[in-house]
């Protein structure tokens, strides 16, 4: 966690006035949780010779409601210790931060986690938070990120106007870690198109509305972009991948609409960067069965398509590929959910399969069951290099 980053959070913090008559409301939670992968081929690349790998992880929340429910302040740490890939043993600060409500606006200062999106298998406009990429492959674990963000209520919408003082670099597998390109990613040699390097200050403004049975948002962002581009280097004379941060203007828009049965998705993309220009799409529908012969269960079939302009020099994993997957929500007292897919790129006739499976236990235990199988033929296709990563992962959470 970068120190300037740390005390730009507690500095806002350090603002929240405080009566001392006020009654102050304090919740302490969070969870542990331990994670079993089991591999089902040897590793491709040096270094991955193992089969079996194991982390555990802990992360609480501490919660305090100052001034009648008026300021909120939620801190939560987060820390992994991984047994194989030192660079997956890591800690963050996934929310350290402060809310103020007042009666049409709400002010939001600190490290926090925002999302934007409405596809299941991409999302493609979610723009303000960097990834965790040692977490998981999904691309859904996110860094803290530095902000202040005001949030303005109006009669024809939400606006939200974002100041994003200190950015986040990408976190990548170490020489040990699975999931990952043949050449390793040194973060040490990170580059910056900004002379202000990570302490660009980027922002964003995003409107979002809902119109009856549509729910739309539409947002501009301007400042350093969270997917970086890679350039070949040399580290102790052997090769590694650099990473490169450019400046990007960034629109997007998400829509989903709910019509009976049917949930309609979109989600638009244009992006502007010094070496290219392009747009990109991910669109989709999903139509759940309620009440599945009379019994409380839900099943919802899933189907999207993600396109990208720049095609097969995309970086993105999803330049034009069919996704078609099923939601079972048994909604039990136990909330089990089952969601299980397949991706198939038009482009590489690669596929994806992935099986998730989660069920609580008890007051305090969450059992999670996920596999993911890849199948790539093409030496062109960015998922050759995850090809005998094929893993079962088995994840039991304790929640406190």
């Amino acid at each position: 966690m970068d120190m300037r980053v740390l005390s730009i959070s507690l500095a806002a913090l350090l603002m929240i006035p405080v009566s001392q008559a006020e009654e102050v409301y304090f919740e302490f939670s969070g969870k542990a949780s331990g994670e079993l992968r089991g591999y089902l081929e040897e590793g491709q690349f040096q270094d991955q010779d193992y089969h079996i790998a194991s982390s555990v992880a802990i992360e609480p929340e501490l919660f305090w409601e100052l001034n009648n429910g008026s300021d909120t302040v939620t801190f939560t740490p987060f820390y992994r210790l991984d047994q194989h890939d030192e660079e997956r043993t890591h800690g963050d600060i996934r929310e350290l931060s402060w809310i103020h409500v007042g009666d049409d606006w709400e002010l939001r200062t600190g490290l926090r986690k925002v999302f934007w999106g409405v596809t299941e298998f991409n999302h493609l406009v979610d723009v303000i938070n960097q990834t965790d990429a040692v977490e998981d492959s999904d691309g859904e674990d996110k860094l803290g990120q530095p902000m202040v963000n005001l949030s303005l209520v109006r009669d024809w919408g939400i606006v939200d106007l974002f100041v994003l003082p200190g950015f986040r670099e990408r976190s990548f597998a170490g020489s040990e870690g699975r999931l990952r390109t043949g050449l390793i990613v040194d973060t040490d040699q990170a580059r910056y198109q900004s002379d202000d390097e990570e302490q660009h200050i980027d922002t964003a403004i995003r409107w979002s509305q809902s119109f009856d049975l549509y729910d739309v948002g539409l947002y501009w962002f301007s400042g350093t972009n969270r997917d970086p581009r890679f350039e070949t280097g040399l580290k102790n004379g052997n090769p590694v991948l650099i990473p490169v941060y450019e400046q990007i203007d960034q629109i997007g828009f998400d829509g989903q609409a709910t019509i009976d049965s049917w949930l309609w998705k979109l989600e638009l993309l244009w992006r502007d960067t010094p070496t290219e220009q392009y747009s990109a799409m991910q669109a989709g529908v999903e139509y759940t069965f309620y009440g599945i012969r009379d019994s409380a269960a839900d099943v919802g079939l899933l189907v999207e398509y993600g396109w990208d302009e720049r095609g097969e020099d995309a970086s993105s994993v999803s330049q034009n590929d069919l996704f078609i997957g099923s939601r079972i929500t048994l909604n039990d007292a136990a909330s089990t959910e089952f969601l299980a897919g397949v991706g198939y790129d038009l482009d590489y006739q690669s596929k994806s399969l992935f099986m998730e499976a989660s069920s609580r236990f008890g007051d305090n235990w969450k059992l999670s069951l996920d596999a993911r199988i890849f199948d790539a033929e093409d030496a062109n296709d960015p998922m050759v290099n995850i090809e005998q990563d094929d893993l079962v992962q088995l994840t039991a959470e304790y929640f406190y």
